[in-house]
C-alpha cells in the first residue's frame, strides 16, 4: 500500500467515527426524551398529547406565524422544533382555556419552549413583524437555560416568578 492510500484510510476512519459520534449523540438525546418519567409518560408522549388536544385550536394565520418563527432553525431540526414549540403553545392554550390560539399565546409558548440562546432570533423576527417584545421580557427570564437537561432550574424560576 502506498502512503497516500494509508493516509486516506486514516482520514476516512476519523471522519466516519466523527459522523457516528454526532449521530449517536442526537439518537441518545431522543432516547432520553422517550424514557418514561414518574407519571408513566415520556416527554415525547406529553408533546404528542398536547398536540392532539390542541390541534383544533390552531388557525391558519397562527400556523403560518409559527412557520415564520421557526424559519431560522436548520431544516434538519425544524420538525423537532415545530413539535416542541407547538406542544408547548397547545399546553399553554389549554391551561388558559382559550377557544383558539392567539398570536400572544404563540409567542409566550415559543419563549418558554426555547432555550435562551435562541431568543435573539425570536426578537429579530418579532421586530421584523413590528411586534413589541417588552410585554414578554419576564417570560424571557423563565425560559430554559442553554442546558436542556436542567429542568429543575426552569421549574424553580417559574415558581419564584409567581
Amino acid at each position: 500500500m502506498t502512503f497516500e492510500f494509508m493516509m486516506f484510510i486514516v482520514v476516512w476512519t476519523f471522519i466516519l467515527i466523527g459522523l457516528l459520534a454526532i449521530g449517536g449523540y442526537f439518537m441518545f438525546r431522543k432516547f432520553l426524551k422517550s424514557l418514561p418519567k414518574k407519571d408513566g409518560r415520556s416527554d415525547l408522549d406529553w408533546e404528542k398529547y398536547y398536540l392532539e388536544k390542541s390541534k383544533h385550536l390552531w388557525r391558519k394565520p397562527e400556523k403560518e406565524f409559527l412557520e415564520e418563527l421557526i424559519s431560522p432553525v436548520p431544516e434538519l431540526f425544524r420538525d423537532v422544533a415545530r413539535q416542541k414549540i407547538a406542544s408547548n403553545v397547545g399546553k399553554l392554550a389549554l391551561t388558559k382555556k382559550q377557544s383558539q390560539i392567539t398570536q400572544e399565546t404563540l409567542i409566550e409558548g415559543y419563549i418558554l419552549a426555547t432555550p435562551k440562546r435562541d431568543h435573539k432570533f425570536l426578537k429579530k423576527k418579532l421586530q421584523e413583524h413590528h411586534i413589541d417584545v417588552t410585554p414578554y421580557n419576564d417570560l424571557f427570564k423563565l425560559s430554559p437555560p442553554d442546558d436542556y437537561s436542567n429542568k429543575k432550574y426552569t421549574a424553580k424560576a417559574q415558581k419564584n416568578s409567581r
